[in-house]
């Protein structure tokens, strides 16, 4: 796996490539580096936003309320961060299995 995951104490920061007014919410493989998701949400007033932190607590199996959006807001590349979790564990979760 190529994901560039950052241990910052104890949180991890996971960078994502997004992909907003897909067909269905899916992970999608890797980019440079993130990880490539795509969401159905449009890319309007934060909606897709809101559904990739949704996604990714539901994928993680983590509270939405650990997983906040660090930079990015209006960019399709974007730094999520997520609480209290080491990188090692978001790597183990994230494996090329969990991609469709």
């Amino acid at each position: 796996m190529s994901l560039r995951l950052q241990q910052s104490g104890e949180d991890c920061l996971l960078p994502v490539r997004l992909h907003p007014g897909a067909r269905r919410n899916a992970i999608t493989g890797e980019h440079d580096g993130a990880l490539k998701i795509a969401l159905t949400a449009p890319p309007v007033d934060g909606k897709a936003n809101e559904a990739l932190l949704r996604y990714l607590a539901e994928i993680l199996g983590l509270p939405q309320s650990r997983i906040e959006l660090k930079s990015g807001q209006t960019s399709r590349s974007k730094m999520v961060l997520i609480t209290r979790i080491r990188a090692e564990e978001v790597a183990a979760k994230l494996t090329p299995a969990t991609y469709t």
